[in-house]
């Protein structure tokens, strides 16, 4: 069976000459269906590149990364795009909401761009928040919500196009202890119902969570340990996509609101 997310001798570096940087140096690895893996590794070791690499949001200067088996080197723009909005679910450290947008209309927003139709996105958008503890909250902005709070409108806003892999960078970051072990809590959760979890991460604590700990430093892999326990539940498929359509003037006209509200 394919593997979901392949790197080969992956490098990335920025800058010319003798100010060049070496964010990642020859990174190789293999992430299956239904891992938990996190990544460690202090500032400047290349985790957070590392992070952006496997999620598309950047391209390797060398190597070769494949998402389900396409080499993504290969893909226009607009078809890297929709591979991203498929397969991956984004959760960051400051939570990345829209300030003047409630909850609900926050978690809308990944599928404004799959263009699924406003009726089926407010319907799902209320069923993950509901899920996620926030019944009641749907209405409410950012500045009315705790960090904990905000960060599970993230976590819905992830789940909203049902993506196969989450990849949350420092999730707990801003968040108090136990608040932060909650929202692990929930990552957990989402990897036993048959999702790829990465975790990046500079703590241990975070870490531990994981069933597999890959660790980064100066740009390259230097430990990939992995725990032994109980398989996910079930997988989710990867081809699992919104067949929800929406027309072209109402999805230009929600992605113009959107942007204006940015």
């Amino acid at each position: 069976m394919t593997a979901l997310l392949t790197l080969d001798n992956v490098t990335k570096y920025y800058g010319d000459g003798d100010s060049t940087v070496k964010a990642l140096d020859g990174i190789s690895l293999t992430i299956e269906r239904g891992e938990f893996v996190a990544i460690m590794g202090q500032s400047g070791s290349g985790k957070s590149t590392l992070m952006n690499i496997l999620g598309c949001l950047d391209r390797p200067t060398d190597g070769t990364y494949h998402v389900r088996g396409t080499d993504v080197a290969v893909l226009e723009k607009d078809d890297l795009s929709s591979l991203r909005r498929e397969v991956f679910g984004f959760v960051f450290q400051r939570y990345n909401l829209l300030a003047n947008a409630t909850a609900l209309e926050n978690v809308e927003i990944p599928a404004v761009y799959a263009g699924m139709s406003k009726e089926d996105r407010i319907v799902r958008a209320d069923d993950l928040l509901v899920q996620l503890g926030l019944q009641g909250r749907q209405k409410n902005k950012p500045s009315q919500l705790s960090g904990g709070q905000q960060q599970r409108v993230a976590i819905a806003r992830a789940l909203m196009n049902n993506p196969s892999v989450i990849l949350a960078d420092e999730p707990t970051g801003a968040l108090d202890s136990a608040t932060g072990a909650e929202v692990m809590a929930l990552l957990k959760k989402l990897y036993q119902e048959g999702r790829t979890v990465i975790v990046i991460t500079h703590d241990e604590n975070v870490a531990k969570h994981a069933k597999r700990i890959i660790r980064i430093q100066d740009g390259k892999i230097v430990g990939d340990t992995a725990t032994k326990d109980v398989a996910p539940l079930s997988l989710t498929a990867d081809e699992n996509k919104n067949a929800h359509g929406a027309n072209l003037v109402q999805e230009i006209a929600e992605s113009v609101k959107i942007a204006l509200r940015a």
